[in-house]
């Protein structure tokens, strides 16, 4: 009978390469209490490179999905025309947020590491290697040398150290802050040499390398002496530079002849902007356009069922939080709060909502796609009887009235009906108010926004490649977006442990912890994670993107 050492000789290989981080990861995965799929995106994250399992290898697949494998052509005249989402403001690396803005971003920048979803893993893009201390609170990133920005400029270590401090600087007005606040001040990004960075951080961090990737889409790199005016250069190091953008009415990008890698085989890539998705659709239905990006299935039929379009999809950690005020008198008792999750019914919503096209959510953040979740903690499912039966524990045998306030968008209007015939079965009348983005989030601090205002609602998050953010900012005591006003000092230990937590094993053990206290208090219901989607002719080939809506057209090829 073979072991796993048998099974996997490669491991004992890399331990030669590990340290002590690494060495423990490779037994956890030799003992069976991690996958191997485990260990080699574990393995990406401490820039362990493990011996024939290509993990720092292939920088140029940096995306998550794929339009398919067009085999090896050479670059050609082509323009690859993209019916794409208005941008929601100024296009500024520092300052945007929303999906149609952070897709332009990457068409002329790049990023020290890129995130593969489709494999799991972190590869290199303009960094070549990182490594944290034995703390976990330094990570040294060597750089890809012989780099040019569009300008000319060469790429050294100071534009990276220049690019983090803008990002990092509470006075910057950077999006980028809700990332990396507590985790990387400014000045804390040191310059070692031309080609090598160190990032002294706050406090350790077990993930920082996902900080500073594509998840984090702020974070494209642009020279030193960057001052401003984005949207005249769109000043990048990537396969296709600016030529020209117009703001509400499009932007295209050329092939970038002096790229340091492989070069972009469309000459071109022409975006229309679209105010919603139906007009993207009609763009695409009535070849006005190639591709277009962030496809829901809601209102997609008309191509979900057509064999002249294709969509594909991967799965993300993007989801929907239902919050409940635990501070308030409805929803103060968390036997109300778990009866309103058990009133759900989680398949249906897959199912119904989503085609399929979506995972079940366990109400935390810890999503399928994460290595760290532990998926050993047991699924809530719908329990209608159990849930009368906490109501009447909690003195309310006859349920009560309340107002489910959220937004305009995607299917959540959809979801706020669904959670309010699910609420009627245990007695809960739920009165809905469906307002814009805008009036939503209102000023997204306390006493001025709606999200974070009322008793129950439902919020939109995007994915990102590691559950920290999702921990942090709407679950801490003092943190930002805690709409459900959810102070509990264990949860907040826990989070702070797992965040410093370097090995794998460690990561999993917390965030058992972490998902079993949240399903017993339950200030949030996350009923799913949904798979990111596009859509395209039938001809396009080779275009790749990512869970938080990002496109890639360098390998992306039409057909006749």
């Amino acid at each position: 009978m073979k072991t796993p050492a048998d099974r996997f000789p490669d491991l004992d290989l890399a331990r030669h390469s590990a340290d002590t981080y690494g060495n423990h990861a490779i037994d956890e995965c030799l003992a069976g209490r991690i996958t191997r799929r485990e260990l080699l995106r574990y393995a990406s994250v401490i820039g362990l490179s493990l011996a024939g399992g290509g993990v720092l290898s292939a920088p140029h697949a940096r995306a998550q999905g794929t339009s398919g494998t067009p085999g090896t052509p050479g670059p050609s005249n082509q323009t690859i025309r993209v019916a794409h989402l208005t941008p929601a403001g100024a296009v500024d690396p520092l300052t945007v947020t929303d999906a149609a803005s952070l897709a332009l971003l990457n068409q002329t920048g790049e990023f020290l590491i890129d995130d593969d979803g489709e494999k799991r893993v972190l590869r290199p893009a303009l960094a070549l290697s990182w490594k944290p201390n034995d703390k976990g609170d330094v990570w040294t990133f060597k750089l890809r040398p012989n780099v040019k920005f569009h300008d000319g400029q060469p790429f050294t270590a100071k534009d990276v150290a220049a690019t983090f401090d803008r990002l990092a600087d509470p006075a910057s007005g950077s999006a980028a802050l809700s990332v990396l606040k507590g985790v990387l001040s400014k000045g804390g990004v040191k310059v070692v040499d031309d080609h090598t960075i160190a990032f002294h951080l706050d406090a350790p961090n077990g993930n920082f390398p996902y900080y500073v990737s594509s998840d984090n889409y702020n974070a494209v790199i642009l020279p030193a002496s960057y001052a401003g005016g984005y949207e005249k250069s769109f000043i990048g190091t990537g396969p296709f530079k600016f030529e020209k953008y117009q703001p509400k009415v499009g932007a295209s990008f050329v092939r970038n002849p002096d790229y340091w890698g492989e070069k972009a085989l469309p000459q071109r890539v022409q975006f229309s902007f679209y105010a919603d998705q139906q007009a993207q659709l009609l763009a695409l239905q009535g070849h006005q356009a190639d591709v277009m990006g962030t496809f829901t299935v809601q209102g997609g039929a008309a191509i979900l069922n057509n064999p002249d379009f294709k969509t594909m999809g991967v799965k993300s950690s993007a989801h929907r939080q239902i919050h409940m005020r635990t501070d308030s008198p409805l929803f103060k008792d968390k036997r109300v709060r778990q009866a309103l999750a058990l009133s759900l019914d989680r398949d249906l919503l897959v199912r119904g909502l989503f085609k399929g096209r979506a995972q079940l959510g366990n109400d935390s953040p810890f999503a399928p796609v994460f290595p760290s979740s532990d998926a050993g903690v047991a699924q809530r499912r719908i329990d209608v009887a159990k849930a009368r039966q906490l109501l009447a524990q909690a003195g309310v045998p006859n349920g009560f009235d309340v107002t489910l306030t959220t937004e305009k968008y995607m299917e959540i209007p959809d979801l706020a009906v669904v959670v309010q015939n699910a609420a009627k079965a245990i007695g809960v009348r739920i009165n809905l108010k469906v307002e814009s983005q805008s009036l939503y989030y209102g000023a997204g601090t306390p006493g001025k926004s709606d999200w974070l205002d009322s008793p129950l609602g439902i919020t939109d998050y995007g994915h990102r490649g590691v559950p920290n953010v999702f921990l942090n900012a709407p679950l801490t005591s003092n943190g930002t977006w805690n709409a459900a006003h959810f102070k509990n000092p264990q949860y907040d230990q826990l989070v702070a442990q797992f965040v410093a937590a370097i090995d794998l094993g460690s990561q999993k053990k917390i965030a058992g912890q972490i998902q079993t206290l949240l399903l017993d208090e339950t200030p949030v219901i996350i009923p799913f994670f949904y798979d990111q989607l596009i859509a395209m002719r039938k001809g396009v080939n080779g275009v790749r993107f990512t869970a938080i809506a990002q496109l890639y057209f360098d390998r992306a090829v039409l057909s006749a």
